[in-house]
């Protein structure tokens, strides 16, 4: 099997348009949680999320193109675009390199209005690219047409774990040599009004009325629900091999991978996580690694009182007397929740944090949860030694998937 290394990076969200911004702002605790201005919310009892700021598709794009992609699908082509540049990767990329971008909801969104326009306008008002518009795969299907990616395309979409999942597979297809190199990751764009509304009326989202920039507040007593967000998280997966062939510059090993599912509820995590406890557990047997070597993980932590409180018992669990020495934090605390791209830019904070050796912190951790009895790197960033990171992410449905990172050693 080969070894799979981490040869580029690149984000968009509501902390930075791009890879090194996210880091800076993520690691220094600046929110990106804000009022929302993509629409009217005048109405509505949710009026924040974590928007893109500053984006303008016209600088990526021409109309011709902008014409056939909804907003996910932009923020899928600029961050790989940053990833694939960073990694240095000849283009066209060829068939030996794929692409594995996952979504949540894809262009829904865009499904809304159309539907809007179809009652008024009959189907002439979808417009000739509708549905390329809105199928989730059109995201990866544009990324690997743009940059010439011929090799195994997939898009996962299993909720908030759709981006981890989408890198956890692509890491499995490069270890098996089936490809020399996958650019992975996820993508979301639901901040509209069915998307706000959705998530709102069953009551997932916080309705926090102070300043937005403290309303997510992963394991903190006062956490009442998460804050939706939107933005890409990719990264270009690579064999060993083929990266110390062309001298690429490496961030990371990745070293495990592990999935499953609670069968218990579509929404709620099991009493515990069970689920969550056997996939870090299955990540670790990947990576043929002991408990004692993890240093920090990267939490799903998405500020709600049964995801953070459980998360917790699992890594517990886990870990039993070493879950003592982690460290562990939720970056959601200023990026937010970015649905299927959570997965995606929280990978590239953990790889980033193993490459820098600083580990981000809990942002708006006040008062911690008595449940959430971890060291939770509380408001402030801290240099530290890790050698081994993992990621979180829990989906709806009862999708659980985990990453192991390695900090790169010649």
């Amino acid at each position: 099997m080969n070894r799979v290394v981490v040869t580029g990076v690149g984000a968009i969200g509501p902390c930075g348009n791009t890879a090194a911004d996210l880091w800076e702002n993520v690691f220094l605790g600046k929110s990106g949680i804000d009022k929302i201005t993509h629409f009217d919310v005048s109405n509505l009892p949710v009026q924040i999320a974590g928007e893109v700021k500053g984006f303008d598709p016209k600088t990526f794009f021409t109309s011709r193109e902008l014409r056939k992609m909804d907003r996910f699908s932009q923020f899928a082509r600029v961050a790989s675009a940053e990833a694939i540049a960073d990694a240095g990767l000849p283009s066209p990329l060829g068939e030996r390199v794929g692409v594995y971008i996952g979504s949540g909801i894809g262009g829904v969104n865009e499904i809304a209005a159309g539907t809007l326009r179809l009652e008024k306008k009959g189907p002439r008002g979808l417009g000739a690219f509708f549905i390329t518009r809105s199928l989730p795969n059109l995201a990866g299907g544009l990324v690997a047409i743009h940059h010439g990616a011929q090799g195994p395309n997939l898009c996962i979409s299993t909720a908030c774990a759709a981006g981890t999942h989408s890198i956890g597979e692509a890491f499995r297809i490069v270890r098996a040599g089936v490809a020399d190199a996958v650019v992975a990751g996820g993508t979301e764009a639901p901040i509209g009004y069915i998307g706000l509304s959705g998530f709102m009326v069953m009551r997932a989202l916080t309705r926090f009325q102070g300043d937005p920039k403290l309303a997510s507040r992963p394991f903190d007593v006062s956490r009442s629900g998460f804050v939706i967000s939107e933005g890409a998280g990719i990264v270009v997966l690579e064999s060993l091999s083929h990266a110390l062939a062309r001298n690429a510059t490496i961030y990371a090993e990745m070293i495990g991978y592990g999935q499953t599912n609670d069968a218990f509820h579509v929404s709620s995590p099991p009493p515990r996580h069970e689920g969550a406890s056997r996939c870090m557990r299955l990540a670790l047997d990947d990576a043929s690694i002991n408990l004692e070597e993890v240093g920090y993980i990267n939490a799903h932590g998405t500020s709600t009182q049964q995801n953070d409180a459980n998360e917790c018992l699992a890594i517990h669990d886990v870990f039993g007397r070493h879950a003592n020495q982690l460290l562990v934090s939720s970056t959601k605390g200023v990026t937010g929740h970015l649905l299927g791209a959570a997965g995606g830019v929280e990978a590239v904070i953990t790889i980033l944090a193993l490459h820098n050796q600083k580990v981000p912190p809990t942002a708006n951790l006040e008062h911690p949860d008595p449940d959430c009895n971890l060291d939770l790197v509380a408001k402030i960033g801290r240099e530290h030694s890790v050698r081994v990171a993992l990621s979180n992410s829990f989906g709806f449905g009862g999708a659980n998937a985990t990453l192991a990172f390695r900090k790169w050693e010649k």
